[in-house]
């Protein structure tokens, strides 16, 4: 599922384009905004893969929030612009977007933007799949393999298969690992980690977890219940993920 941001100050284009958003079988709503300074924040947590971004807006534009972006292609998201002024168009491509959608639109053309980055996402997600590991030099890294972060002033390693869950904190992530007492702190998004590991073992749960499905010990009305962690220790599920977890669940039980 690509993750999509919808960012419009007028409340009946963001309705238009969100239900679009819900009628598209490949995207997942992850959050409305209405205005870029409320974006750039959403964006900063790291876990958007797409933004349909209208461009006039009070205060800072969609090209300025655009130009503001992370430079990591892992971090930065994908954009469409959304707009009624045709003149922006230039500029728009000039900021390298996916697509330029002139208000009013219907949702064929907003299926055609929606397709086309869609390709373009799982293009630079097969690029990083083959990209070798800059660590040792091999293919990309596996259930078996580690990784290294800063934390501390020092370079920490991570064994993937000890990850229990990750907790995205914003600009930080907290990596809690089995036998250790308290988890790795390090200036990293979780949309970067989670690229990084393997996605029928490292469930995306909600927008700031990531859990080890191998971890797992239950699931109840509180959330899941993982295991080597104390027993009030509950990790939340989201709206928005809350399918996708299940599905993987389900296809563990007899």
């Amino acid at each position: 599922m690509i993750q999509t941001l919808v960012v419009d100050d007028e409340p009946l284009a963001q309705n238009l384009v969100a239900q679009y958003v819900s009628q598209t079988p490949f995207l997942e709503l992850c959050g409305r905004c209405s205005n870029a300074k409320e974006a750039y924040e959403r964006i900063q947590e790291g876990d958007v893969d797409l933004v349909f971004l209208d461009v006039q807006m009070p205060g800072m534009s969609g090209l300025t929030l655009m130009k503001s972006m992370p430079d990591d292609p892992a971090l930065r998201p994908k954009v469409v612009f959304t707009t009624a002024f045709s003149e922006y168009a230039i500029e728009g491509f000039k900021l390298d977007a996916v697509d330029y959608l002139l208000k009013p639109f219907d949702f064929d053309e907003f299926l055609k933007a929606a397709v086309k980055a869609q390709r373009q996402i799982e293009l630079e997600r097969q690029a990083y799949t083959n990209t070798p590991n800059p660590l040792e030099g091999g293919p990309e890294l596996l259930e078996d393999d580690f990784f290294f972060v800063k934390s501390e002033y020092k370079l920490v390693r991570i064994d993937i298969p000890k990850i229990i869950y990750i907790e995205g904190l914003k600009d930080y992530i907290k990596i809690y690992l089995e036998g250790e007492p308290k988890p790795v702190l390090t200036l990293q998004s979780l949309k970067a980690v989670e690229k990084r590991l393997s996605s029928a073992t490292y469930i995306r749960v909600h927008r700031s977890f990531i859990v080890n499905i191998n971890y797992v010990k239950g699931v109840d009305r509180a959330g899941i219940i993982m295991s080597s962690l104390p027993s009030n220790t509950t990790i939340p599920i989201g709206d928005g993920y809350r399918s996708a977890f299940m599905q993987q669940i389900e296809s563990k039980m007899i």
